[in-house]
């Protein structure tokens, strides 16, 4: 399960998603991640629905790398699917037992919210897999250079750090999760049977040490950025300049258009 784990990855490629300024990326993520929650059911869903597939066909990121992303979370959204199977009023019934009614009307918001996670899931997916970390720093201390007004400008460039090195290093924990699990399990642990609180109890021999070894990295690493005379943002430059290009307005336009339609399903159905 962990080595499907592939959130906060970069996959290099040179697609057109690729070559956005990640400002725009990241902007034109959140107002979808917003228009995907203003969708009222099913039908207005088939518009966002369609552009992240587009997204994802565009990004030219293999298909096995988002299907591993959903095959983590599947557990939330069987949850999710069984919950709001029940919470459905109207529509023809189906199944009734106990208090318990299963109408067409639940299933059909049951779709519509396991729909909505995996959507949502495949979008967030597509900014890390095509900016490197690098470049989401520089994106996120831009977006926020506005507080520098407020005396935050070092602040807001610690906050872009420290969300980049998380990023960065969650491929790197889920690793060393691999191996100390592997280590246990050739020691006689048995981390797969038993009940609720034994298997719960089975994971504190890979727990500790993964706290140790999480702080061993950081101070390895806090050493290597104090060797290379790092202090934050002032007076910091960058080799690299972040420009808008043609690629971003064209898909500021077509995002736009999308969310129109999202609005114009909304008030038609």
């Amino acid at each position: 399960m962990l080595k499907d784990i592939t959130f906060g990855q970069y996959y290099e490629g040179k697609s057109l998603i690729h070559r956005m300024d990640p400002r725009a990326k990241i902007v034109l993520l959140i107002i979808d991640m917003v228009f995907l929650f203003l969708t009222k059911n099913i039908y207005s869903l088939i518009v966002p629905a369609v552009q992240i597939f587009l997204i994802l066909a565009v990004s030219k990121v293999p298909a096995k790398m988002f299907l591993k992303n959903i095959k983590t979370i599947l557990p939330i959204i069987i949850f999710t699917t069984i919950i709001n199977l029940f919470y459905g009023s109207g529509g023809t019934v189906l199944l009734s037992f106990w208090h318990f009614t299963v109408t067409t009307a639940g299933v059909w918001r049951s779709v519509y919210m396991a729909s909505r996670i995996i959507l949502l899931i495949l979008i967030s997916s597509v900014l890390t897999y095509t900016t490197t970390p690098n470049d989401i720093t520089d994106a996120i201390e831009s977006l926020l250079s506005f507080l520098k007004i407020f005396g935050l400008k070092t602040a807001v460039h610690m906050l872009a750090m420290m969300m980049t090195i998380a990023l960065r290093f969650i491929p790197t924990l889920v690793e060393e999760t691999e191996k100390i699990m592997s280590a246990q399990k050739a020691r006689g642990a048995d981390l797969e049977k038993g009940k609720l609180f034994e298997r719960i109890k089975a994971l504190i021999p890979i727990l500790i040490p993964l706290l140790i070894s999480s702080v061993r990295r950081a101070y390895e690493l806090a050493e290597a950025m104090e060797c290379r005379c790092y202090n934050g943002g002032v007076g910091r430059v960058r080799m690299k300049q972040l420009k808008y290009s043609l690629v971003d307005l064209y898909a500021a336009i077509i995002n736009t258009a999308f969310c129109g339609g999202v609005i114009l399903l909304n008030i038609l159905l």
